[in-house]
């Protein structure tokens, strides 16, 4: 296990809680180096962790721990199919959308802590470009999800 796994895990996301997709579709598609990592959605498991608009059923606060959850998904996705995160040369971009209550402008908040989960697991190479997107409904009414754009080392 290298140290961005042991971070991951240290931080309360256990490699081992690998995510399914909910439809037809992969949760990565690879070209050369690299990854694209679909939407990923608040799972814990089987469960869904976090449902509602944003900030009238669920926080600010509660919004950003599950957009970190999204991105936990996607680096165990990565650890399971492409084989250590050790491979990540870098985040390159990251799409959070938020499921925003009427007059809500704080998405940039929420998406901070899939960003910030981002910097503590991966240093440097967790940088990235970003947009935060209010959106009036996501699938299965989760509060919010992520997508990344991922860079591997040859």
């Amino acid at each position: 296990m290298d140290i961005r796994e042991q971070k991951l895990e240290q931080l309360g996301y256990p490699l081992d809680r690998i995510v399914k997709p909910a439809a037809m579709y992969d949760l990565l598609a690879v070209d050369g180096d690299i990854v694209y990592a679909s939407g990923s959605i608040p799972l814990d498991g089987a469960t869904l962790a976090s449902t509602g608009k944003v900030p009238t059923d669920v926080s600010v606060q509660e919004a950003q721990a599950a957009a970190a959850l999204c991105v936990a998904n996607i680096l165990r996705t990565v650890h399971s199919q492409i084989g250590a995160l050790a491979r990540i040369e870098r985040v390159i971009r990251l799409t959070g959308f938020v499921n925003s209550a009427e007059g809500f402008t704080d998405q940039h908040l929420v998406v901070n802590g899939a960003s910030q989960l981002c910097r503590d697991v991966l240093g440097d190479a967790g940088r990235h470009a970003r947009s935060a997107v209010g959106v009036y409904q996501l699938p299965l009414d989760v509060s919010v999800e992520v997508e990344m754009i991922l860079k591997l080392t040859r």
